[in-house]
């Protein structure tokens, strides 16, 4: 590719033909304000502050949509330039609801920050913010219009990198708004509650249900037993939202932080990830042995399984049957858990730290309660983790390593892998192999299934048996594997869909800013954790072993089916969170 020498700042640099502006900018660490523009989207220019001045135009430029060509000379911080950027601010603010204070996002706010280095308090324009009502009747995600900027970035990650369409534009001018069809609430649509248009939004205008309070009356509740999981992809994101190199693995500081805010039992979802792959393996067994329906798709993923019921509950078959490792948890929690600690199950509270906002639907799906208990009683994302940290005065970077409880403690290099865009399907093949051909596996390593492309597929040979699987992360993607069921052209007898772009590292509760730089660094760890641990098979963890020995019975049995398994629906017939607006 041919190189051009341009000028930024009175600073000489050469990069590529078709570099824009601002990428050219942060070659030279100089950071040009923007706010519509995110990294892994299309590019938008319609906020207007990435403006820089051209010499020769008379106009000012958007960095964000407009390529350097050779001699280009460019000044990105002119007093013109800067008054335009504060004017777009101010505009902004204008019709922006600023009680910060209140906004989840205090702190961690794009429009904040841009307005923190422009020294901008206060508009001198008429205040002119809408009464917009708040959309918050969903167990995962609020919307607040007043907050919202108009930046698109939600309505790109809805339509275009999930491929769900329930955010669109309304309206025209002064009244253009961003919301879903005929202004519905999330909850009457068919909304998977991904949360991605929230990962995306630079300010508190969609953000998760905040529930750390319901935590926090928990652990107060000397009546209470507060035991908490923790999902793989936690551990490998909780880091950035204190300052920690992005992947950092925090596993241990992870645990103490959670001891110190007065959980009484941490335990590893990896311990129930591990469980899931022994139901599901089995389960993928049975179906090749006997006939059943092919391919086998997981359910781990509970954004997934609202698209699925939502929009293709026709190919409900396909789907397993088992819950997934949160609702594990949860179920083993209420019954096994309870029996061995001889406490009523109602006096145990459950609480999930989870990348994904839709587990916050996940945990109050109707079928998983059972006289009057839910199985898990919270649902809390990374974020709000962090944030009961942060609450707490905890120096999260000083802490000491500490180490999960038992019986929930042990999970395999199998479960953290859970956590990336193929690696349920690579645990499940380690399990699978061993079970079928009765031989050790030469590799663990299914490097075919790895990375961040958004269909992979590989083709195993269990000793003469040819299975070829399929992994497809995020929506979009998995919309391409339903339509070859739906021809009856699907070649495959195993597929995993992750609902989320890279998978749970890329959940919509994960820390903001999740580009696809940072997701490819969370992998990384998760895979490191894999390769670290002695123990890397599913059905070699000796507490999976116990669990069966002493309680389940076997894979696939009447006690796992009772606990371990359930059955979805679809979604046209719709669940009833009336009870949650209280």
């Amino acid at each position: 590719m041919k190189n051009v020498k341009i000028i930024i700042d009175n600073k000489d640099l050469v990069v590529p033909e078709g570099t824009t502006i601002l990428e050219a900018a942060k070659k030279v660490n100089i950071n040009i304000p923007h706010l519509c523009y995110h990294p892994d989207q299309a590019i938008k220019a319609n906020c207007r502050l990435c403006v820089v001045e051209v010499a020769g135009s008379k106009k000012l430029t958007p960095a964000c949509s407009s390529f350097v060509f050779e001699g280009m000379e460019i000044r990105t911080n002119t007093k013109k330039v800067r008054d335009m950027q504060t004017g777009v601010l101010e505009l902004i603010l204008a019709n922006h609801d600023q009680n910060c204070l209140q906004c989840l996002r205090n702190g961690t706010c794009e429009l904040q920050d841009l307005c923190r280095r422009f020294n901008i308090s206060k508009t001198n324009l008429e205040d002119t913010v809408e009464a917009l009502p708040l959309d918050d009747t969903n167990p995962s995600l609020v919307r607040d219009s007043s907050k919202c900027v108009k930046c698109n970035r939600c309505v790109e990650a809805c339509q275009k990198t999930q491929e769900v369409h329930v955010l669109t534009h309304s309206h025209r001018s002064v009244h253009y708004n961003i919301t879903p069809a005929y202004e519905m609430p999330l909850e009457d649509t068919l909304c998977v509650f991904c949360g991605q248009c929230a990962a995306v939004c630079p300010t508190g205008a969609i953000v998760e249900k905040d529930e750390t309070q319901k935590v926090w009356d928990a652990i107060y509740d000397p009546r209470k037993h507060v035991i908490v999981q923790v999902a793989p992809a936690v551990r490998v994101a909780l880091g950035d939202s204190f300052n920690l190199p992005k992947g950092d693995i925090v596993t241990g500081k992870m645990v103490a932080a959670l001891r110190r805010l007065g959980i009484e039992q941490v335990f590893d979802t990896n311990f129930t990830a591990d469980l899931t792959i022994l139901e599901e393996a089995n389960e993928l067994i049975k179906r090749i042995t006997e006939g059943g329906t092919l391919p086998l798709i997981t359910s781990c993923s509970p954004g997934w399984v609202n698209f699925i019921e939502g929009r293709y509950d026709h190919l409900l078959d396909h789907l397993s049957t088992c819950k997934s490792p949160q609702q594990m948890f949860g179920s083993l929690s209420k019954t096994y858990y309870a029996d061995l600690i001889g406490l009523d199950p109602k006096d145990i509270f459950t609480v999930s730290i989870m990348p994904c906002t839709a587990k916050k639907y996940e945990a109050q799906r109707p079928e998983f309660e059972k006289d009057g208990v839910r199985d898990v009683d919270v649902a809390l994302t990374t974020r709000e983790l962090a944030r009961m940290i942060q609450a707490s005065g905890i120096e999260f970077t000083d802490l000491e390593e500490d180490q999960f409880d038992n019986p929930f403690g042990i999970g395999t290099g199998a479960g953290a892998i859970f956590g990336a865009s193929g690696g349920v399907t690579e645990a499940a093949l380690r399990t699978a192999y061993e079970v079928i051909t009765g031989k050790g596996l030469p590799n663990l390593n299914f490097l075919q299934v790895r990375g961040l492309e958004g269909i992979k597929e590989a083709t195993i040979d269990l000793d003469g048996l040819e299975l070829k699987v399929a992994v497809a992360q995020g929506l979009s993607n998995a919309k391409v594997l339903l339509k070859q069921i739906q021809n009856g052209t699907s070649p495959y007898a195993f597929i995993e869909i992750m609902g989320c772009p890279g998978g749970c590292i890329g959940g919509g509760g994960q820390p903001i800013k999740s580009t696809l730089e940072v997701k490819a660094k969370r992998m990384k760890a998760l895979y490191k954790i894999d390769a670290d641990l002695p123990l890397r098979k599913s059905h070699k963890n000796p507490d999976i072993i116990k669990l069966y020995d002493e309680y389940l019975g076997a894979p696939l049995g009447e006690k796992s089916h009772e606990l371990l398994h359930t059955h979805y629906h679809s979604r046209n017939k719709k669940y009833d969170f009336s009870s949650l607006k209280k």
